[in-house]
């Protein structure tokens, strides 16, 4: 997981440092709707046992206002995993839906936008205990590129940070439309 965020950092480091060769940028302005899935890791804080792992999938609707190169978002999003903590065959612990309210903030160049994200996340989580809700901070980035018009597609790595020392980590992949 180490290795994708640092690749992600130097991917998106390299984008930022590289020139526009004298392209307009496009216009991120305007509402939008993504559909993104991704590899998601949940863990526990909880020695001896392993971090529960899986698919994230979901949908996100936010907010975009571009000045000059510089742009400004807010957005939602809600999403379901498939992480699972089984042992002998018997699931202990599951993550069920995950809320998140917040803000972005980026730079566009050329075709394509570089931006870092925070906002408040509640995930829910399924134990042979109880099911219990938890809330947390999100921070985040990625690159968005605009494929066509009105069509984009964008890269994101994430972390949360949850009450009761729960963490997770995401890495996903989105398709989008701007209106």
């Amino acid at each position: 997981m180490k290795k994708i965020a640092l690749a992600l950092a130097a991917l998106t480091m390299s984008a930022a440092a590289a020139p526009a060769l004298a392209q307009d940028s496009a216009d991120f302005s305007g509402p939008s709707a993504t559909v993104i899935t991704g590899y998601d890791v949940v863990d526990l804080n909880t020695p001896g046992v392993k971090n529960p792992d899986g698919v994230i999938y979901g949908i996100g609707l936010g907010y975009d206002i571009q000045k000059g190169s510089a742009v400004f978002g807010i957005e939602g999003e809600v999403a379901g995993s498939t992480s699972k903590l089984k042992a002998g065959g018997a699931t202990l612990a599951s993550t069920d839906r995950d809320l998140y309210v917040g803000g972005r903030i980026g730079f566009a160049t050329g075709k394509a936008l570089i931006y870092a994200k925070a906002g408040y996340s509640n995930a829910r989580f399924r134990t042979i205990a109880g099911n219990g809700n938890a809330d947390g901070v999100r921070v985040g980035a990625g690159i968005e590129y605009k494929l066509s018009d009105g069509i984009f597609g964008k890269v994101e790595y994430r972390y949360s940070n949850y009450e009761a020392d729960i963490e997770r980590q995401q890495v996903v992949a989105g398709l989008g439309v701007r209106f």
